[in-house]
């Protein structure tokens, strides 16, 4: 598999999130923001965590901006996969990818912690290696991670089968407890914890392998 991860000014996962999929087998190019283009045969890009811009305006307003993700769509639209984490799940609704919103947490204070997620659905590539309805922990920081949709929104996420994960314990406020939603083709995963950050013992867990090991294999399949 081919990957390409995104790179912002003020981003602070890209390196993690190219450990993590090289780790899982991929072959990892990093991007800037303002090239044109992604690399030629790319299969994925990962939209990494951090604070694009310093996330001045609304947190990934302005990076959806950036002529990478010109590109970013028109991969999405091709149906190549993506991956947004935390900041990168930002940018991805407001590149309007994913629907809703991430507005700032419920308790207006920054959430740095390991958090149980609930494995929503197994049928995408992202979350094929775990067990439906298992809990997983994987780590969060965020200041907007609280997810909104109406609720027309979130009833098509539910009988769409969208809703990836949901936490086990509502960090920020997100409707539903949604962490991570899915496209409508499956293909594009927007998600606030953070799964590169739980991909070594040393983390002090591996539960985000199973997501990085299932992409790849199924990428490879397709």
């Amino acid at each position: 598999m081919k990957a390409a991860v995104i790179v912002f000014p003020g981003s602070n996962c890209d390196r993690d999130m190219a450990v993590a999929l090289r780790q899982a087998g991929a072959d990892v190019t990093m991007v800037w923001h303002k090239d044109a283009a992604l690399p030629k045969g790319v299969d994925l890009v990962a939209v990494p965590g951090g604070f694009s811009f310093g996330d001045y305006l609304r947190c990934g307003a302005i990076a959806a901006q950036s002529p990478v993700c010109q590109g970013l769509v028109e991969h999405v639209t091709r149906g190549g996969y993506a991956l947004g984490v935390c900041n990168g799940f930002q940018v991805l609704t407001e590149t309007r990818l994913l629907p809703g919103a991430l507005m700032r947490n419920a308790g207006l204070k920054f959430v740095c912690k390991t958090v149980g997620l609930n494995v929503v659905t197994t049928d995408s590539a992202f979350t094929a290696e775990y067990a439906k309805g298992s809990v997983i922990s994987v780590p969060v920081a965020h200041h907007d991670g609280n997810y909104y949709a109406d609720d027309e929104t979130l009833a098509q996420l539910r009988d769409q089968d969208r809703i990836a994960f949901t936490y086990t314990e509502n960090p920020n406020g997100a409707k539903a407890d949604i962490a991570g939603v899915l496209s409508e083709n499956r293909r594009v995963l927007g998600m606030m914890p953070h799964p590169e950050r739980a991909v070594d013992p040393l983390h002090g867990g591996t539960d985000g392998q199973a997501l990085f090991r299932g992409l790849l294999a199924q990428v490879v399949a397709a």
